[in-house]
């Protein structure tokens, strides 16, 4: 396939959506902070079937990331990157240059609330409003039809859906389903972090969330079967667990107690080897 054109300014961007909307083209958008793998191109994939044309962003976020996070060794592989979006069909990727999202004299923060807030909030403050700032600017700068983001990442799709109905933008924001390894484990970049017996640990985070939600459709107690569910992960070598929470799909509202009787989501987070590792499912 042909490799994707590279812009790196606002301007070289825009010229080129320009163009596209002039000749009536739609526009599907897939953001990213780079080191893909195949659930990313899986996105990229999806996007093809939804519009003509498709913009890729490699952008690691700054303002996503707390104090003692992984930013400064989030892999960053973009010759390897743009090679792998060659072989999709991307057609144009957008890489910012540094300093260009957030100059000197930048001031303005987003707050997203209510789906935004509790599980990964609880964990990490500042998080969905470092996403938030980020997808706004990278809306306003490709301002898509259509932009795609994976269901591993639930609440942050939640949120994305909030702030863009909340806003106004008129872009249709579709959830991809979550892309997993042969063994089930979510496809994540940091996956690559793992040692061989630290990627046997992290394989049994999907079993133990599949089995808790196996027991809960079954007429377990929420509370017994999460409880359960953390011990396995604890016995299995996790180091801690930030939250293994069934909530409303569309709310996000928290269940802690009593069965389950109507379509729930299962979302959990937790320490493997220094990494942390979040995945959902459907109960």
């Amino acid at each position: 396939m042909k490799s994707p054109d590279i812009v790196r300014t606002q301007k070289d961007l825009r010229g080129q959506i320009w163009e596209w909307r002039g000749l009536g083209e739609t526009i599907a958008f897939v953001p990213t902070m780079g080191a893909l793998h195949s659930g990313h191109l899986s996105l990229v994939k999806l996007a093809k079937g939804k519009a003509l044309k498709v913009v890729v962003s490699i952008f690691v976020n700054p303002t996503q990331f707390a104090p003692g996070e992984d930013f400064e060794s989030y892999p960053r592989t973009e010759e390897a990157d743009i090679e792998k979006l060659s072989s999709v069909g991307c057609d144009l990727v957008y890489i910012p240059r540094k300093g260009s999202m957030y100059n000197a004299h930048h001031a303005t923060h987003i707050k997203v609330g209510g789906v935004a807030e509790n599980l990964e909030t609880d964990h990490r403050p500042t998080f969905f409003e470092g996403v938030a700032l980020v997808v706004t600017k990278l809306l306003n700068r490709v301002a898509p039809d259509i932009a795609i983001f994976g269901e591993k990442d639930y609440q942050q799709l939640a949120t994305i859906r909030r702030l863009v109905a909340d806003l106004d933008m008129p872009i249709d924001i579709i959830g991809a389903p979550i892309a997993r390894d042969d063994h089930g484990l979510a496809l994540s970049s940091r996956n690559q972090y793992f040692d061989k017996d630290g990627l046997s640990k992290a394989r049994q985070l999907n079993e133990i969330m599949f089995e808790c939600a196996r027991t809960m459709r079954n007429g377990a107690d929420i509370s017994d079967a999460t409880q359960r569910a953390q011990s396995e992960l604890l016995a299995a070598g996790y180091s801690s667990i930030d939250y293994i929470s069934v909530a409303c799909p569309d709310s996000l509202e928290i269940m802690t107690s009593g069965t389950v009787n109507k379509p729930m989501r299962l979302l959990v987070a937790a320490h493997c080897e220094g990494v942390r590792l979040i995945d959902n499912c459907q109960v």
